[in-house]
């Protein structure tokens, strides 16, 4: 249920408990809050992998979509609704250059450490909590392919 699918936008926005509240997609229910501090981050790094197959379609990762009533072409995301009205302040963040599009090979979250080291980490250095961050972003990741402490610590320590 938590697939926007243009053929049953209600049972998605009715069933899907997180992801219309913070895309700010519930008419009448949009957010100031979400807004702005999603436009108030100093970068937003959108990551996409190339060869992903749970995310569908992949542009998502860039809040890219469907265009309503069709299953293609897949819409950047400066030209969904969700850009175009500034549900959640995208279109102000894109417009200071301050969102970063990257697509990286591999599939779900299958980025590589010298992929992590060029796109992400720049973002971290120089910051007072770049370290708890950066140790933060892989524990993160770690989890998510389902490593354990020993193997999330050998992805930090070849980072640094």
């Amino acid at each position: 249920k938590c697939i926007p699918s243009f053929q049953d936008m209600d049972d998605y926005l009715k069933g899907c408990r997180f992801l219309p509240k913070l895309n700010n997609e519930i008419p009448g229910e949009r957010s100031a809050t979400y807004k702005e501090r999603f436009s108030s981050l100093e970068n937003l790094v959108l990551i996409m992998f190339e060869n992903d197959i749970v995310v569908i379609p992949r542009e998502t990762s860039w809040f890219g979509y469907y265009p309503d009533g069709a299953f293609e072409p897949v819409l950047p995301p400066q030209q969904t609704k969700l850009y175009q009205e500034d549900w959640i302040g995208l279109k102000a963040l894109d417009e200071a250059g301050r969102v970063k599009f990257v697509s990286v090979p591999g599939g779900h979250l299958g980025i590589s450490n010298s992929d992590m080291r060029k796109h992400i980490v720049p973002y971290l250095k120089d910051k007072p909590s770049a370290s708890a961050s950066l140790a933060a972003t892989w524990h993160a990741i770690g989890e998510a392919l389902g490593l354990m402490g020993n193997d999330v610590g050998v992805l930090l320590q070849s980072s640094t």
